[in-house]
């Protein structure tokens, strides 16, 4: 069984906290149960609904999280790297940013001259 958006459990469609409860709790190589997903569930301020719970924790004794997140697929964490490969400097942003200028003026002036 795959770990996903779609998921119904028993004709309920969880609410993200509920899963987000178990995320967290398998993050920190917890059991999920359920009372220590009512737990962190309550910890939010939020009173849990029991069959939710119940039926959230059933689901998931058939999934293997790790191999579901694994499979996941994973585009905001393409754009981190890329952030920390950017240099340290300051002055390259601004170079990068005077030629981008530059790139988009030259554009424009050639757009003006096909309809200008």
């Amino acid at each position: 069984m795959a770990l996903g958006s779609n998921m119904v459990l028993g004709g309920l469609q969880p609410t993200m906290e509920y899963v987000y409860a178990a995320l967290l709790l398998h993050k920190l190589k917890q059991n999920i149960t359920e009372d220590n997903v009512k737990n962190v569930v309550k910890a939010t301020g939020v009173a849990p609904d029991d069959v939710r719970v119940k039926a959230l924790v059933a689901a998931l004794s058939e999934v293997n999280i790790e191999e579901a997140l694994k499979a996941a697929p994973v585009a905001v964490a393409s754009a981190a790297p890329a952030a920390a490969a950017a240099p340290a400097g300051g002055a390259a942003p601004a170079k990068e940013e005077k030629k981008d200028e530059k790139k988009e003026e030259e554009a424009l002036e050639g757009l003006s001259s096909l309809f200008g």
